[in-house]
């Protein structure tokens, strides 16, 4: 690690802490050569491999850009795309792997993007998941309604079963 400040070679840690969730280390280094300190901040790279087979860092902007055009004109505020795109990057850091691939990054939205808006899901799942004919726009908008009726039937059956639980002694 180079100081930032006369281009030093080295530098010794002197604490380190992780940020993020846990998902970053941040670390406090002081310079031998000229005493002065700094903070890195380091977190583990992750590649996303594109359909051509070329490889690029994650960019959660992409992401947000993604959604973002799939969100046009839709009730969906900034901070609910860039929560959307957090959850997105936390899944895919999950599975443990440092490469991954293009069309996996589009899945991984698919399923926040649906717990957000349902047409906007609708606008990217067409994308993703090459929709070719108004067959496959139908079935996927049958998904969200029975997806939907079971939600409500949850829903209207819980409030029942928390009477129920305290009526019993």
């Amino acid at each position: 690690m180079h100081c930032p400040f006369c281009r030093h070679t080295d530098s010794r840690v002197i604490d380190s802490r992780t940020a993020d969730d846990g998902s970053s280390i941040r670390r406090r280094r002081q310079c031998p050569e000229c005493s002065r300190r700094f903070t890195t901040l380091e977190t583990a790279s992750l590649s996303v491999t594109k359909r051509s087979g070329a490889a690029e860092p994650f960019s959660r902007a992409k992401v947000l850009a993604g959604v973002r055009k799939a969100c046009q004109g839709r009730p969906v505020t900034e901070d609910d795309l860039a929560l959307l795109a957090q959850r997105v990057e936390e899944s895919i850091r999950g599975q443990g792997s440092a490469e991954i691939d293009a069309h996996e990054v589009g899945m991984a939205i698919l399923g926040p993007l649906r717990e957000l808006d349902e047409v906007a899901y609708l606008r990217f799942a067409s994308v993703y998941q090459a929709f070719d004919s108004l067959e496959d726009f139908d079935a996927a908008i049958s998904v969200l309604r029975a997806d939907r009726e079971l939600r409500e039937e949850r829903e209207s059956a819980e409030p029942d079963a928390s009477r129920r639980e305290a009526r019993t002694p």
